[in-house]
């Protein structure tokens, strides 16, 4: 699709032509948040617009108070009333606006404008205060030890909490606007000297290029631009809420993406692996951090066998051993296993989903009825067998302990193609079905990056720093699947001169 290049409106010397402008433009005077105060600065007239809901009041009413005092102290030069009203802005981001598109982009952003009779450039003045909440511990990614803050959905707070860890002159913040009507504010975050180069030319090229009416759903509308996932269930990008999370990767190479009204950033390059670790394991020591990453790579592999694996033995007792043959329903029921199986499985979403939308205090009593109720008469009554339950709560626990809720569901998808399989071919259908799985995450790549590294292609030494929680003194180098222009962690210190 061709686009039409605008020709950008200049600012006119007249600001009658200028509120015009404005009022046929974004409403002015239609929309009662657009805001004006005329008033005269040295027998010149001067428009100060702002945009209520966006803007400090208070500083505001400052800057006004001092505009005004300009007649009590200056004398009538009209050569550089410009130059004293500038001179006069007490506020440390005073910028000029060249044309009236500009100017509007930033009206609406939140900055306030003030246009100057008989000149053709206006200020703006960054007197933004975006509603939000303060920064708190995220839901999703709790820790027992560690810190409590946590992104919010103001852009300006976020860079602030990823400076406060990194303060190095080498990390940058470059920002874009995306959304032809929404302009949402999109930060590119990476260590200017340990970041690869190409990724970051990579991601810029993919932000500018996205073009859509606006991104209201944030992150996630960018993260499809970016990876352009398809029907891929498996997440490409890792999203995190936690400053050190952000801080920890950046220092490894990676590029983060940050999304105005959104406290989720957008972590890439990322692996299957990085959606398996959490803040926990290194907020405790090594060896406590290594017990806890491996019941949560069991749990991990529990939620994707364990139902495939015991209908496999339903279907198929005398693969049982002897020691096990216990295992499997002791009656036979009015319905099929495999219809109870995705039943219960789908319950389980479907209480989980419940959950999230039902209010705090009603979700306690939403959980007695379903264990109670729905689970145990359905049990009593022959509905399920208990086996079936059973199987399929342990199986939700380990779901539940997946750090990634992306990568939990993307497992759930697999487990319920792995029971069909089984259903179909019996024990041919499990392995073929693991192989598949197998081999199709092996085949994808998040941004140029193997996703199943460093298991495939392997990597002896990254590969021991998954399986293993590696005390932090002795993490010396990067992970190479960044491809870091610096691969060694420890700062570059210069010769001392004799």
């Amino acid at each position: 699709m061709l686009t039409q290049t605008k020709e950008k409106q200049p600012i006119s010397t007249d600001l009658r032509m200028n509120e015009e402008f404005l009022k046929d433009r974004i409403g002015l005077g239609t929309s009662f948040d657009l805001g004006v105060r005329k008033i005269k600065i040295l027998k010149k007239d001067v428009h100060v617009y702002f945009l209520n809901g966006l803007c400090d009041s208070a500083y505001i009413i400052e800057l006004l108070k001092v505009l005004i005092q300009i007649n009590d102290h200056e004398r009538s030069i009209k050569a550089i009333v410009k130059d004293i009203i500038k001179n006069r802005l007490s506020h440390q981001q005073v910028q000029e606006a060249k044309d009236m598109d500009q100017v509007v982009d930033q009206l609406l952003s939140g900055l306030m404008i003030i246009l100057i009779e008989g000149e053709t450039i206006a200020f703006s003045v960054d007197v933004r205060s975006y509603p939000g909440r303060n920064p708190e511990e995220p839901d999703t990614e709790k820790v027992v030890r560690g810190a409590r803050d946590g992104y919010t959905e103001n852009i300006v707070v976020n860079t602030a909490l990823t400076r406060r860890r990194i303060r190095d002159e080498r990390l940058r913040h470059e920002i874009i606007q995306v959304g032809e009507r929404s302009k949402t504010d999109i930060c590119i975050a990476y260590l200017q000297d340990v970041a690869d180069p190409d990724l970051v030319e990579i991601i810029k090229k993919e932000l500018k290029e996205i073009e859509i009416d606006g991104i209201p759903m944030a992150d996630k509308t960018v993260e499809e631009f970016l990876v352009k996932q398809g029907w891929n269930p498996y997440p490409m990008v890792r999203y995190t809420e936690r400053p050190d999370v952000v801080a920890t990767h950046l220092l490894e190479g990676h590029v983060v993406i940050m999304v105005d009204t959104s406290p989720s950033m957008i972590i890439t390059p990322t692996t299957f692996f990085h959606h398996v670790q959490h803040a926990e394991e290194y907020r405790q020591t090594p060896a406590i951090g290594a017990f806890l990453r491996w019941v949560r790579f069991i749990g991990m592999v529990v939620s994707v066998l364990l139902v495939p694996l015991w209908y496999l033995f339903v279907k198929n007792p005398d693969l049982l051993p002897e020691a096990i043959d216990f295992i499997g329903p002791n009656k036979e029921y009015n319905i099929p296993i495999i219809v109870q199986l995705i039943i219960a499985s789908l319950g389980i979403d479907l209480l989980r989903m419940a959950a999230i939308h039902t209010p705090t205090p009603l979700s306690t009593a939403m959980g007695l009825i379903a264990a109670a109720l729905i689970g145990q008469i359905a049990i009593d009554v022959g509905l399920f067998s208990a086996e079936v339950i059973l199987y399929v709560a342990v199986s939700a626990i380990g779901l539940f302990a997946t750090p990634s809720y992306e990568l939990s569901v993307a497992n759930k998808i697999s487990q319920i193609g792995l029971l069909l399989a089984v259903y179909f071919f019996d024990v041919a259908g499990l392995v073929i079905g693991i192989t598949v799985i197998i081999l199709y995450l092996a085949s994808l790549r998040s941004l140029n990056t193997p996703y199943l590294w460093p298991f495939i292609p392997f990597d002896p030494h990254a590969f021991l720093q998954i399986i293993v929680r590696v005390a932090m003194p002795l993490n010396k180098t990067r992970p190479t699947v960044t491809n870091p222009q610096n691969n060694k962690k420890q700062p570059f210190r210069k010769p001392l001169l004799n």
